[in-house]
């Protein structure tokens, strides 16, 4: 379980560390070209039932923790989901993983 830790919140963000790594490719991009946007998520099944919502702005500080040492392979399907979801007015919203077959997998990584 990664951890995200935004601005001075007293609370960090715990998410899966394969979730985490492509929205930090998504928000990195977004934060570089200087763009303001929001990040909203489901609470995990062991906090309180809810959701949330955070403004990302490139002058809050951010940081990224892994658990895992290693990154992970990254899904191009998954990181285009989620900058397109960043592009629209409601922000990100960190769904799932778009699960395809490898070989259209594949496909999409191969251009």
């Amino acid at each position: 379980m990664g951890t995200l830790y935004y601005g001075a919140q007293d609370t960090p963000i715990h998410i899966e560390d394969r979730a985490l790594a492509h929205l930090k490719v998504v928000i990195a991009t977004k934060l570089r070209r200087n763009e303001s946007f929001t990040l909203s998520w489901q609470h995990p099944e062991e906090e309180p039932r809810g959701r949330s919502t955070i403004w990302l702005h490139p002058s809050i500080p951010l940081m990224f923790v892994f658990d895992d040492p290693e990154p992970p392979e990254l899904s191009r399907a998954w990181i285009e989901k989620l900058a397109h979801s960043a592009n629209t007015s409601g922000g990100i919203l960190l769904v799932d993983e778009l699960l395809l077959d490898p070989e259209t997998e594949a496909e999409l990584t191969d251009d």
